[in-house]
């Protein structure tokens, strides 16, 4: 058992807990499969009514996933590790979501990425004062993964486009309108339930104890979004936000500058793909076979090293604007991958 995660049962409940807090509870391989084989044996285990998933430390749930060992493979040629990684990952995100017993997830800090793979597929999500959630992968050359782009399609309007080429941090009420998470809970009164939950196995408690969700900030530029986020390519996307004088849309523009142009093309792909019928074991098909090709074809190896090992925040992407992409590249991606398609 990795010392990145605790697992145990405690009363009628099993626990997970991310324990890497000075990584901000960065998701290793070894995490992943520590979560997979805990779902597997408590499954048909009858002392563990609830499960329920929580992290240490108090700056996040999940930050993401531990990125620098894939770019160190990826630079030396290895493919097949994080390729595997990125496939029990999603397997595991998949178990989280169709589990017969209820899980609840305790999401404090920053919730990124991987975090969201963990925390924003089961049935009871709860959030509170110091939550951040945020797919920000367009920003390292990755399209939102984890089963994000289904949670993309299924938020209202053209939020799902804005949230994911941007990177945008949701706090409490703006995850719960986006879809994200389910129930605030003021985090000073997280503990006492968590010991309810775990005396008496009974869900219900949690129904006892939800406080008002705040306001969302998203609401308020919801028409706005639209408007913005509805155009067909990310060249005319570009052109909108280009041509509109909000501050908004000039914020925005500079976000979405400092992103891969191939990568925010793509997500758009994938979460309209998504939006009429939102599905998870789709949504991670899909999101397979872009991070399958990610290190080798994309910009990802390129995004993790300007963000993360030189830090010097300047990415050198394959295309300089959305203007020099071409359809076939953004198919390319997302084509089949024939007997490396992700199976469950």
């Amino acid at each position: 058992m990795t010392s990145d995660i605790s697992i145990r049962t405690e009363g009628r409940a099993g626990r997970i807990t991310l324990t890497r807090p000075k990584s901000l509870n960065a998701l290793s391989y070894d995490m992943c499969k520590a979560i997979a084989a805990a779902l597997y044996a408590w499954d048909n285990d009858p002392a563990v009514h609830l499960i329920l998933i929580d992290a240490e430390g108090d700056r996040a749930f999940c930050a993401g996933g531990d990125i620098a060992a894939i770019y160190h493979q990826g630079k030396a040629g290895d493919y097949a590790e994080a390729r595997q990684f990125w496939a029990d990952e999603y397997r595991m995100n998949n178990r989280l979501a169709t589990y017969a017993k209820p899980i609840v997830s305790f999401m404090h800090g920053f919730v990124m990425g991987g975090g969201v793979g963990v925390g924003c597929h089961v049935k009871h999500r709860i959030v509170g004062d110091t939550t951040r959630i945020a797919m920000p992968e367009c920003g390292i050359g990755l399209v939102p993964d984890v089963g994000g782009t289904a949670l993309l399609a299924a938020a209202p309007g053209h939020l799902g486009e804005y949230l994911g080429l941007t990177g945008a941090r949701m706090d409490a009420g703006d995850a719960i309108r986006a879809g994200f998470a389910d129930h605030y809970i003021a985090e000073s009164a997280w503990d006492d339930l968590k010991t309810q939950l775990i005396e008496t196995g009974d869900i219900t408690a949690l129904t006892a104890t939800l406080h008002p969700a705040p306001e969302a900030s998203l609401t308020l530029k919801q028409d706005l979004i639209d408007e913005l986020f509805s155009a067909d390519t990310l060249t005319a996307l570009f052109d909108r936000l280009e041509t509109n004088s909000s501050d908004f849309a000039a914020d925005t523009l500079k976000s979405l500058r400092h992103h891969a142009p191939l990568a925010m093309a793509t997500s758009m792909t994938l979460i309209r793909r998504q939006r009429p019928t939102p599905d998870l074991k789709d949504a991670l098909t899909w999101e397979y076979r872009c991070t399958y090709r990610a290190q080798e074809q994309g910009d990802f190896l390129e995004g993790i090293r300007a963000q993360v090992i030189d830090k010097d925040r300047t990415p050198k992407w394959t295309h300089a604007s959305p203007a020099d992409l071409t359809q076939a590249e953004i198919d390319r991606m997302i084509e089949p991958l024939g007997v490396h398609e992700l199976r469950f």
